[in-house]
């Protein structure tokens, strides 16, 4: 990791009430960043909607909303790129096997993984020990 590096760590319990404070983190942290050239409250917006969508989907389903779970957050910015990774201890699921959402019928099932796939230049979720990782990961040049 290069030396200005910025590593965020966060674990909340596994409520909903707490999805605007780390949409806020995410947001402030997006603002701050000097490499970034581009239209930073566009990447702060964007940054948030990410870091909720996914951690409604950690919370709702990979945590069963259970409250006594934890939602963990990891937000990373090295290398000119910001790596979010949010980590679950649910069953897993082929990420590329949701079919983007029906606009028509104005479902909620499907969205949140296509807003990711849409902002982010990289998703990938995967097994790790003892749980999952939903990592996404946005060039910042």
């Amino acid at each position: 990791m290069e030396k200005r590096a910025i590593e965020v760590d966060i674990k909340v319990p596994n409520q909903t009430r707490y999805l605007s404070l780390i949409g806020r983190i995410g947001e402030d942290i997006a603002k701050e960043l000097d490499k970034f050239g581009g239209d930073r409250e566009t990447l702060a917006y964007h940054i948030n909607l990410v870091l909720t969508e996914a951690m409604v989907n950690a919370i709702k389903y990979a945590n069963a909303e259970d409250p006594d779970k934890m939602v963990h957050i990891m937000i990373t910015i090295a290398d000119s790129e910001l790596t979010i990774r949010v980590y679950d201890n649910g069953q897993g699921f082929d990420i590329n096997s949701i079919p983007p959402p029906d606009f028509e019928k104005l479902e909620d099932r499907g969205r949140g993984v296509f807003i990711i796939k849409s902002i982010m230049d990289s998703v990938r979720y995967r097994k790790i020990d003892g749980g999952n990782v939903l990592e996404m990961s946005k060039r910042l040049q």
